[in-house]
């Protein structure tokens, strides 16, 4: 019973603060142009689901890009750092900073370079993507028992055939934690990208309907990112539920 109250209380609190959302523009009159209800956000919502899931389908194929591409460089950087503390101990800061430069800045260099198609989009889910998992996955390699390295090193094995055995499959719960982190940014990252020149996709939409002052439909746009964002990071919780039952049994 604690659990599942645990569990509720989020969605009580959220549904709470809707209750006071609606009251509040209820009772005092408030227009749609200055704050639409959840009620006429739902009923947008409805409204303009088709258009918002052909704009979806977009962000989603670059957002899902972006994070195949971040877990393939994560995987070789982190065991080229593992490997080369000189490399890691040279590149780790450069990592830090670019964290410190605002996508928003970058993604219009993106697009001079790129285009206006959706390789400038993918580039600035990759950015904001790569770090988490880049980190998580190098802190996990360096954190594994060194005993676990010696034993299969006794019988042969070389650094390769140790990382395959060992040092790859301890880390891949770090690895995922950043996963999960990534996969949650990874939707932002593709309608930041999309902001600054984009034809399609959720980015697009929403500033098109910023810029005509129709807030129902950019509180719907914004509903269905906040979605797709949690539908990435459950992706990833549901992988790690089903591949990694020992993890389970842990908690």
């Amino acid at each position: 019973m604690k659990q599942t109250s645990e569990r509720l209380m989020p969605a009580f609190f959220i549904l709470g603060l809707l209750v006071l959302w609606e009251g509040t523009v209820r009772i005092f009159g408030i227009p749609l142009y200055v704050l639409p209800s959840p009620v006429q956000v739902a009923e947008t919502l409805v409204q303009e689901l088709p258009v918002l899931a052909l704009h979806a389908r977009v962000t989603v194929a670059e957002a899902l890009a972006g994070v195949a591409i971040s877990l393939v460089l994560a995987l070789a950087l982190g065991i080229l750092m593992d490997c080369f503390p000189m490399i890691r101990q040279g590149l780790y800061p450069v990592l830090v900073v670019t964290q410190t430069v605002p996508m928003i800045v970058l993604a219009p260099i993106f697009i001079i370079y790129m285009g206006f198609g959706a390789a400038p989009k993918i580039l600035t889910v990759v950015l904001m993507c790569f770090f988490p998992v880049a980190v998580s996955f190098s802190d996990g390699l360096s954190q594994v028992d060194a005993e676990y390295v010696h034993l299969v090193r006794s019988y042969g094995a070389g650094q390769w055939k140790t990382y395959c055995l060992v040092k790859i499959p301890a880390a891949v719960p770090a690895l995922l934690s950043g996963l999960k982190v990534a996969a949650t940014y990874s939707i932002s990252g593709a309608v930041v990208g999309e902001w600054i020149g984009s034809q399609e996709g959720l980015g697009y939409y929403l500033l098109r309907v910023k810029n005509g002052y129709m807030l129902d439909k950019v509180f719907a746009c914004v509903a269905v990112i906040i979605f797709l964002s949690l539908c990435m990071n459950g992706l990833i919780r549901l992988y790690q539920y089903l591949g990694m039952p020992y993890l389970r049994k842990q908690r």
